[in-house]
């Protein structure tokens, strides 16, 4: 960071805009990441400001894919920023970042980096659609995850095809969370499925870990919604799975929340089955459900 800064002092915009303008952007990337490490804002505003001011030389008309790539790097940004403020401006921004970005990164031109770009905009989305009442916000994520996923494939990337089939699936169980049939619930649950095909425990054991936390989630509250117990014995099943990785290496507080779903299941499904009293009540699911970490950084040029 202080090296950029340095090369600054002679490479000005008024002698090698060009120049300078990418000294701006890896400046901002730098800032970018030291503030994802740290629990104030200041270095992402940084970062945003530099990202902000390539933008006046590398523009559209004159470095198109450059341009669109410190967009995407100024949404990754706004988006941590976002992540970490009570409102919605900064995910706005974050939105409009992105989809300026994919005017110039199309599918046709740069395929996998349109897909990578369209899956942080189903992120940012997806943190949009969360905070409101809505619905809106969170069917554009899953369009946009589902667009990712025309070029992220399972041949050809199969942990990037992982990743995006799970943050599909936590789009769809904030969606199914909010309507009263469960077709959004059992496509979750699909996509769940579908990401433990590559995630497996031999392979990525926190990521398989996590991704049977949030299948056991989804197939709660399709338990919580159906008579039967057939969906509360499969998400006991998935968070024993998740315990079994998760136990030793997850804060105890996270294991905690596992636990208390996992035996307030069990005890439902003793009550359905006639065998005892208890029920799910008062045990929030939705708290635990966690998004995919990024295995491409946003802003990170390919």
């Amino acid at each position: 960071m202080t090296a950029y800064r340095e090369a600054l002092k002679e490479q000005t915009r008024e002698r090698v805009p060009l120049a300078w303008a990418m000294t701006q952007m890896n400046l901002g990337t730098a800032l970018w990441r030291l503030g994802e490490r740290e629990a104030g804002t200041g270095r992402l505003e940084d970062a945003v400001t530099a990202y902000r001011e390539a933008l006046k030389e590398q523009t559209r008309e004159r470095v198109p894919l450059a341009w669109a790539m410190t967009q995407v790097n100024l949404g990754a940004a706004l988006a941590t920023l976002g992540a970490r403020q009570s409102g919605t401006t900064r995910l706005e921004e974050a939105v409009a970042a992105y989809r300026a970005a994919l005017e110039e990164r199309t599918r046709e031109r740069v395929p996998l980096q349109w897909a990578m770009t369209q899956m942080n905009l189903g992120t940012a989305l997806e943190m949009l659609g969360e905070r409101e009442s809505g619905t809106t916000h969170l069917e554009e994520a899953v369009a946009a995850y589902q667009s990712a996923l025309e070029e992220r494939t399972r041949d050809r990337v199969p942990l990037d095809w992982a990743m995006t089939q799970m943050n599909l699936g936590t789009a769809l169980e904030v969606l199914g969370e909010r309507e009263s049939g469960t077709v959004r619930l059992e496509e979750a649950v699909a996509a769940y499925r579908a990401a433990l095909e590559e995630r497996t425990r031999d392979r990525v054991p926190l990521d398989w870990a996590m991704t049977q936390m949030n299948l056991g989630n989804a197939l709660w509250k399709l338990g919580e919604r159906e008579s039967g117990t057939v969906r509360l014995e499969e998400a006991v099943a998935a968070w024993s799975e998740c315990l079994a990785v998760s136990t030793f290496v997850w804060p105890p507080e996270w294991v905690r929340i596992v636990e208390t779903r996992r035996d307030a299941a069990q005890a439902e499904i003793k009550r359905r089955s006639g065998n005892g009293s208890g029920g799910l009540q008062g045990v929030a699911c939705s708290a635990g459900r966690a998004r995919a970490p990024r295995r491409s950084r946003p802003g990170r040029r390919r």
